[in-house]
């Protein structure tokens, strides 16, 4: 299957003007989009403590919460952000899950509901995501899905505030629109692994094929111009006053400082996020690995040059 890039397009026209990109030109990034860490057990004796180091007492603990579009790139720069230093990843979908599968208290009341085909009141999802944070005082954590509305955001700072652990940082990824419309034109997945793949970038070797296992690639049911037009409406729908509400200053999120990251890819954004993150929690460690990549093009780029070195070897050996 020969694999063309879709038109950059959309079928349904926009209810809001489309934010481009500006017109000079930018590399764009070859990272691709890497699931968040799976969410931890509700059990401390069960958590991962032992592997994160305790924000130092003198220092302010990194808690924080990332806005953006759908595909802006949240998942691939938290990932970045949780590889290279001591941060725990909260996913909301994951806690949920793991509510659910432990048939806590909460689990079964929010089972009941999605069984029903029924929406989450904000204070059954407050309650998920507060049944880990509570337990997080002096641990440095990025929460994701969470807040969604200005509702559950007034829910979330009272109750941090309430337990003397407020927000530190609110960040909020702003990808112009056409930029996110090409990555998800362009993108083809291999749905076993996960590995993603763009036609602009990071093209697959064999056209249609995943690289290691030579399967087919697919499309995501929502990476359509028409499904984008709707998660894109919805995203500002809901997520403008949340930002609006941090950007204001207030008694309630006092300590939260929101910063608006504008760039065109991962890469681009990384240097700002990370310096960002690093001005709001000082205290924040490296993990000890010796050598990390820190960004997908690195890796690349070494992988090239190991191909090209065990190429001239095997012509010498010829």
């Amino acid at each position: 299957m020969l694999l063309t890039p879709a038109p950059l397009r959309s079928a349904l026209p926009l209810p809001f003007p489309l934010r481009r990109a500006p017109q000079s030109p930018a590399r764009r990034s070859i990272s691709s989009t890497t699931p968040a860490p799976k969410a931890l057990p509700f059990s401390l004796r069960n958590s991962r403590a032992g592997t994160q180091h305790d924000a130092d007492h003198d220092a302010p603990a990194l808690r924080m919460i990332v806005f953006g579009k759908p595909g802006a790139g949240k998942g691939t720069l938290s990932a970045r952000l949780v590889r290279k230093y001591d941060i725990l990843s909260l996913s909301t979908g994951d806690l949920l899950r793991q509510h659910i599968a432990e048939r806590t208290e909460v689990g079964r009341a929010a089972e009941d509901i999605v069984a029903k085909g029924g929406l989450l009141p904000d204070e059954i999802m407050l309650k998920v995501v507060t049944s880990k944070l509570d337990h997080l005082h002096d641990k440095h954590w990025i929460l994701d899905g969470f807040p969604r509305t200005l509702g559950q955001g007034k829910l979330l700072d009272a109750h941090l505030r309430k337990h003397n652990t407020p927000l530190s940082l609110v960040v909020n990824l702003d990808v112009p629109d056409d930029v996110i419309l090409s990555r998800i034109s362009d993108r083809w997945v291999h749905l076993p692994s996960g590995r993603v793949y763009n036609l602009s970038y990071n093209r697959p070797k064999v056209p249609g094929h995943d690289d290691e296992t030579g399967e087919p690639l697919t499309k995501r049911p929502d990476d359509n111009p028409e499904i984008f037009a709707r998660r894109l409406a919805q995203f500002y729908a809901s997520t403008s006053p949340l930002l609006n509400y941090y950007a204001t200053p207030s008694a309630e999120h006092a300590a939260a400082k929101l910063v608006s990251l504008r760039g065109t890819t991962s890469d681009e954004i990384w240097p700002l996020l990370e310096r960002a993150v690093r001005v709001a929690a000082p205290g924040l460690r490296e993990r000890p690995e010796e050598k990390r990549r820190t960004s997908l093009s690195d890796a690349m780029v070494a992988q090239k040059e190991s191909d090209r070195v065990q190429g001239g070897l095997g012509r010498q050996t010829s």
